[in-house]
């Protein structure tokens, strides 16, 4: 049974380009980058070439590129590291109720050590109101962090339109890019972002490395102290293989060709996805949507059951963050769209990559309807409907 693989949303295959931009770095060049020999000289040069190939991607400058082991490591730090290098000028952080856990934990745990955090309301698409952004904005208030393409129901927010409000007000702009990194815009200019996270493994890098771009002049105060690695923001040996695999992905990324392709599957999924009936696409449309994205879910059903019969097909899927998804919890951002707790248990994310195929998405509509149907005859919420 030939396996098919949608929960790119959660990790992504390593590209064998990026395999083999990485092998002399693991036995060949694996000197350290804070060496002063040959060895290290030549760590450190691949180091420096790939901080520029990220920096330039988002319109940076290579200093202002610091590395990390992922995602979760630069959200900590974004949120941790400017609460503290910046109460002196207030205690006071704004958020969204549809961040990753990442973010969401992070802030909770800044309000146990006496800082304030609002979380921002979206509407049903999962988007951010700017006038509530504005209004929640007050002489306290140090940092906004927004999720730029959203990890669950693949919403884009306009970052132009909600930096532009930071940027007047005088406060400091975060994104988590993760899950849009070179899949839509990301300019830290034109979108008057001052952090940005990034991370690899999304994009057909490998595992455990990631950035974060700080404007320069921010001050933040490092969460990792040590050898004074990164500009002495993230001290310990540098990940020079994962950089230089990182660096090679987004190279291979940034290609118009990928995006025009997922964008079309994702399209197709859709369409014949809510054909079945009594189905509820989750998320924003078209071009406010990620190109790899699909949210869905279907009425009196569970999403763990669809998904436990799409695996026995060889089909792999998700019901939403790969960070959550073994809890029982609802999904706390089809909470916050305005869907009942019964329909955010009945939902699937399936999330497509530039390796995925026309006939891979032709086998998952063959077969879904026909697990559905299965699963909405075994339903008891559905026998009661039908009884009233």
């Amino acid at each position: 049974m030939k396996k098919i693989y949608l929960d790119n949303g959660a990790t992504t295959a390593v590209d064998r380009e990026v395999i083999e931009a990485m092998l002399p770095f693991f036995s060949e060049k694996f000197g350290n980058a804070s060496s002063s020999h040959s060895y290290g000289r030549e760590a450190k040069k691949a180091l420096e070439n790939s901080r520029n190939i990220i920096a330039k991607s988002i319109g940076a400058k290579p200093n202002e590129i610091i590395f990390t082991s992922g995602g979760t490591e630069a959200n900590n730090f974004v949120i941790k590291g400017l609460a503290f290098s910046n109460k002196d000028r207030g205690k006071h952080i704004i958020t969204t109720k549809v961040e990753h856990d990442c973010i969401l934990n992070a802030c909770k745990w800044l309000e146990t050590q006496g800082f304030k955090v609002t979380y921002l309301d979206v509407d049903k698409e999962g988007f951010v109101n700017p006038e509530s952004l504005n209004d929640a904005i007050t002489s306290e208030t140090i940092l906004v962090s927004v999720i730029h393409g959203n990890n669950e129901i693949g919403t884009i927010q306009d970052l132009e339109k909600l930096g532009k409000i930071c940027e007047t007000r005088g406060v400091y702009f975060h994104t988590d890019a993760c899950q849009s990194y070179t899949k839509t815009k990301l300019d830290v200019n034109k979108q008057h972002l001052d952090l940005v996270t990034l991370n690899s493994h999304k994009i057909h890098g490998p595992k455990g490395v990631g950035a974060l771009y700080i404007r320069k002049g921010i001050k933040i105060t490092p969460i990792l102290h040590g050898g004074g690695q990164e500009f002495n923001l993230r001290s310990g040996t540098d990940n020079v293989s994962g950089v230089v695999g990182f660096a090679k992905a987004v190279q291979l990324a940034m290609n118009p060709k990928h995006i025009k392709k997922m964008t079309m599957l994702r399209d197709d999924l859709i369409e014949g996805i809510l054909k079945i009936p009594d189905v509820i696409l989750n998320g924003a449309n078209g071009d406010k949507r990620l190109c790899n994205n699909v949210n869905v879910s279907f009425k009196y059903v569970e999403g763990e059951a669809i998904g436990g019969y799409l695996d026995a097909e060889g089909i792999s899927s998700s019901t939403g963050s790969a960070c959550s998804s073994p809890k029982l919890e609802p999904s706390h951002v089809l909470l916050a769209i305005g869907l009942s707790p019964e329909d955010a248990h009945g939902s699937l994310r399936l999330t497509l990559s530039r390796f995925t195929t026309k006939e891979e998405i032709d086998k998952v509509l063959d077969l879904l309807p026909k697990i559905i149907k299965k699963l909405r005859k075994m339903s008891p919420l559905m026998k009661f409907i039908k009884k009233l």
